[in-house]
């Protein structure tokens, strides 16, 4: 069985609280289906005492379903893009995620999914044929031009995730039309140039992020 990273503590939240499962930032949608992750990074928040983006508290207490998360996206088109982002890591949710995203695509929208490119690790099949069907863009989290550095910074809970995530950035490249590959500037021993260049080669368009700059 594949090692999942837990959810955060479980915390005391207000009696008013309720689980944002879609949350709005500039003109693009977000999809919040989990707060499991394969990867405990130290420099993502949730690690560090917090779990608000933008002003919205992605902490969830219940998963939801397809049938929860559909009636609060409501005509997709108004939106740039239905994103499927939140603190974990939406592949862990495949079969939610896919049924969510065929619905906006069925409707005119378009759909972006956040990755730390280990779904096809984790489930132990090559998904992307899948997610091509209904995702028109990804946004992959590299975050490291070696394995080592990789290890130190993304502490992932799967064996043979480096090499996975590579092989996962080229295979998206084959079958999705928009493949963005991202590394953080301010990480110590990152090296952004060779991250670079190592996800051009695989086909992806790389994104430099900038540490402590969520959302």
């Amino acid at each position: 069985m594949s090692r999942v990273r837990p959810n955060p503590a479980r915390r005391e939240t207000p009696a008013d609280h309720s689980d944002s499962y879609v949350y709005l930032i500039r003109n693009s949608l977000y999809v919040n289906l989990t707060d499991r992750c394969t990867l405990a990074c130290g420099f993502c928040p949730k690690h560090n005492g917090s779990m608000e983006v933008k002003g919205h508290e992605l902490y969830l207490s219940t998963l939801p379903s397809h049938e929860e998360v559909i009636p609060l996206i409501g005509d997709p088109k108004r939106y740039s893009e239905v994103v499927f982002c939140g603190y974990g890591e939406p592949t862990l949710r495949l079969k939610t995620l896919l049924r969510v995203a065929r619905w906006v695509k069925g409707r005119g929208g378009r759909t972006r999914l956040n990755t730390d490119g280990l779904g096809s690790l984790f489930h132990k099949r090559d998904i992307v044929p899948e997610l091509a069907e209904c995702i028109d863009a990804l946004s992959i989290s590299l975050n490291a031009q070696d394995e080592s550095t990789y290890q130190q910074h993304c502490r992932p809970s799967l064996s043979g995730s480096y090499p996975a995530v590579k092989a996962f950035i080229a295979r998206a490249s084959e079958l999705i039309p928009e493949v963005y590959v991202s590394a953080i500037n301010g990480l110590e021993g990152v090296d952004i140039p060779a991250c670079k260049a190592l996800s051009e080669a695989r086909g992806g368009i790389f994104r430099e992020r900038q540490l402590d700059v969520v959302g």
